[in-house]
């Protein structure tokens, strides 16, 4: 089978099984969309033993960092001067500088990866009542973005690899 035949229905098998599992089984714990960012991401960077390494550790790295800003801005008060919207920009545009300048280290040198795991915890603080609370973000459950989306894009970012390797196979066939 052609490489474009056999990649497509890899992806698209294992995407089935991704969905079954983050509709089904993993539910609350497996987020198809945060698996599937990390799955493109992997591709993105190669689809190789180091695009899988970059993407896991980048996207965690950009999860623990909107885990912090996110910690940062349930201390902000609403009430105080200059506003809570002023001081979580602030807060946010110092934590996204902090997240680029890391790129230094080469372990965290791919950006877009750290930014991605960055805006998959927002969308899931955002989409997820009552997530975005002291309590939630230094507990210790599955309602922590630090944990579930780390196993989101972790999950995913495997997803990418085996997708690969199926077609590989299937292309050889």
């Amino acid at each position: 089978m052609d490489k474009l035949t056999a990649l497509s229905l890899s992806i698209g098998v294992l995407a089935g099984v991704a969905t079954f599992l983050a509709v089904g089984p993993a539910s609350g714990v497996f987020f198809i969309w945060a698996a599937t960012i990390a799955w493109a991401a992997y591709f993105l960077l190669g689809a190789n033993k180091k695009a899988l390494i970059d993407t896991i550790v980048c996207g965690i790295f950009g999860v623990f960092m909107a885990w912090i800003t996110a910690l940062l801005i349930t201390e902000i008060v609403p009430e105080v001067a200059p506003g809570f919207n002023i001081l979580a920009s602030i807060t946010v545009a110092v934590a996204v500088v902090v997240l680029c300048l890391a790129a230094r280290i080469p372990q965290l040198s791919v950006i877009p990866v750290s930014v991605l795991g960055y805006s998959s915890t927002f969308a899931y603080l955002l989409q997820t009542p009552d997530t975005l609370k002291p309590e939630v973000l230094l507990g210790v459950s599955l309602l922590n973005p630090l944990v579930v989306i780390s196993i989101s894009f972790i999950l995913g970012t495997f997803f990418g690899q085996l997708s690969g390797q199926l077609a590989a196979k299937w292309t050889k066939a």
